[in-house]
Order: C-alpha cells, then structure tokens, then sequence
C-alpha cells in the first residue's frame, strides 16, 4: 500500500506540467431585465444559433408607447409657446411705459416655460431609453439559453437569456503557486500538439476553491466544438 502511494505521488511529480480544461466560448453574458414589464414575445426559433441583429425578447411596451407620444407632442407645443412668449417679451423691453416689474415678470415665464421643455425633453430620453431596454436585440453572440415565457412579469434584474461570444474559446486551469513564474517561459501543448498559444492571465490571488494555486486563462482559436476537456501540458 506503502509503495502503491509512493508510484502515485511520483506519477504526479512527472506530470506536474500537464492540465486538464473544459474549452468555454471566451465570454458568457448574462442578460437581465433593466425594468420590469410583462414578456409579449420570445424568438424561440434564435435559441441555440447565433444571432443577426435579432430581437430576443420584448417587454410590453404599450403605455410608455403613449406616454412619449404625448410627450413629444407637449414639446412641441411648449416650443412653440415659448417663441410665441419670447416675442412678447421683446416686444415689451421696447416699451418704455411698461414697468420693470411687467418686463421681469414677463421674463421670469419665459424661463419657467425653459424650465418646463427641458423636463419634459429630460422625460422623452428616459421613454426612449426605456423602450430600447424592453426591446432586446442581439447583434452576432450564440443564445444558449431563454429563460422566461411570453406571459412571465419579470422585474428589473431577473435573468432573461444567456448569450455567449464563440468567436474564441477560453481555457481555464489552476497552476501551483510555485510554478507560477516559470510555466510563463515554456511553450503550450494542447492534446499533444505544440501551439503558438500564449498565457493571457495568471490570476496573482490565490484561488478560494483550490488553495495554494493561480488561475490562469489560456484564449484560443475557436474550436470546432465547445464543452469537452482537452490536455494542456506547459514544455
């Protein structure tokens, strides 16, 4: 038993450079609602391609709709008021019998009137932007996964699809702090073929999980397929 020990520590002295890692697209993005709403559609047809500037999912809409309707209405009439009061207060600074009180008072409306247009201008970008939030459009990442159903009320915050950049993959291992430096110099194996690959990171704290080890992020080419473990030997 003794000895079975000593072959199996020395077995991973010899093979203390060689690693093992689940290739992962390079980025993982979780998409969560920015407001809160109803979902009125799902593009369940995307979910497992990769988008084209496609619309995911969509939040009802159908109030703040009306609302910045209406509002770019009121700003367009408030302009149209504030010419109109702008001109009258031209019109009294030339007349000498109106009192100074007239003038400022005419000229304290307009600025209120100022006041009022850039609220409401204030008001249509927030509309405008909370519309974009509840129009979900994805431009090229893989949709792996949707996670609500038209119907769902979902608040801001709960996790609507999972998106993820295929365009690279990304290898993940955790090395001995003690080999650290020196595994920088060496060349990458993956499955027994030498690459020109490069270590992108080596995290300087200490991981929580595996204690006394980096972890260190190798960025390859993307690979045919995704999720299976492949070998990676520092040489």
């Amino acid at each position: 038993m003794r000895i079975f020990s000593i072959i199996i520590a020395f077995g991973l002295f010899l093979n203390a450079s060689e690693y093992f890692a689940k290739l992962e697209p390079v980025e993982t993005y979780n998409i969560k609602a920015s407001t809160s709403g109803q979902v009125v559609y799902i593009n369940n047809e995307i979910e497992g391609l990769n988008a084209n500037n496609s619309t995911i999912i969509k939040l009802d809409s159908s109030v703040d709709e009306i609302d910045l309707k209406q509002t770019k209405n009121k700003i367009k009439t408030l302009g149209q008021i504030i010419k109109i009061e702008k001109s009258t207060l031209k019109k009294i600074l030339k007349i000498r019998a109106k009192s100074q009180l007239d003038k400022d008072n005419q000229k304290i409306k307009v600025l209120n009137l100022e006041n009022q247009l850039g609220d409401l201008v204030t008001k249509k970008a927030i509309l405008e932007d909370k519309l974009n939030k509840k129009n979900l459009v994805e431009k090229s990442h893989y949709i792996s996964n949707i996670n609500v159903k038209v119907g769902d009320f979902v608040n801001a915050g709960t996790l609507l699809y999972t998106a993820e950049d295929l365009t690279k993959a990304k290898l993940e291992i955790f090395i001995p702090m003690s080999e650290a430096q020196n595994i920088k110099t060496k060349r990458i194996y993956i499955e027994n073929r030498v690459t020109d690959y490069k270590i992108n990171k080596i995290y300087k704290v200490a991981d929580t999980k595996h204690i006394s080890s980096y972890k260190c992020e190798i960025i390859i080419d993307a690979p045919k397929s995704f999720s299976h473990l492949v070998k990676i030997e520092f040489k």
